[in-house]
């Protein structure tokens, strides 16, 4: 019976597992991603990840295919509970490609709402937190009060610049 089925991967390997099974076995595959933009030392960078970590869904015959997935490139193994293999309805995997959309990718780009806190990611400020005051969208500016040489400063810092402070990706600065 083929069916969609939850398959884990080694970390940071859902592309590798997802290439093999599509090139190799030619199965149908399905890897939602999630794009975001994480400071860097160089500024800010959009990185793009799987949107489940570690997992991606497959449709194949389970008792066809399990030997060969389970020793894929990129593969751990298919998700089972003891002998139980549990299945993904074919609406569920639907509804994820629709709301993801054609390139199967989440693009997370909220604007800035003033009282939020953020970081500096490049330019003469770089590494700094601050608070939003208030978002110029004409202008892709935001501006922000940050403590720089012992008291509040207003500043106008481009928007690109800045990235979320409570964001679990940001990288270290």
């Amino acid at each position: 019976m083929i069916a969609w089925y939850c398959v884990r991967c080694h970390p940071k390997h859902e592309h590798i597992a997802a290439a093999f099974l599509q090139k190799e076995m030619d199965l149908e595959v399905f890897l939602p991603r999630i794009r975001f933009k994480r400071a860097t030392r160089r500024g800010p960078v959009w990185f793009t990840e799987a949107l489940f970590p570690t997992y991606l869904f497959a449709r194949f015959d389970l008792a066809h295919h399990l030997r060969q997935i389970h020793h894929g490139r990129g593969v751990q193994g298919v998700v089972h509970f003891g002998d139980k293999w549990p299945v993904l309805p074919d609406e569920v995997i639907e509804a994820l490609r629709v709301g993801l959309g054609p390139d199967q990718v989440h693009l997370v780009a909220e604007p800035f709402k003033a009282g939020e806190g953020v970081q500096v990611a490049v330019g003469a400020f770089a590494g700094l937190r601050a608070v939003v005051e208030r978002v110029m969208p004409a202008r892709d500016r935001v501006s922000v009060l940050l403590e720089f040489l012992g008291r509040q400063t207003s500043v106008e810092i481009p928007a690109a610049a800045l990235v979320r402070e409570e964001d679990p990706r940001l990288g270290v600065v």
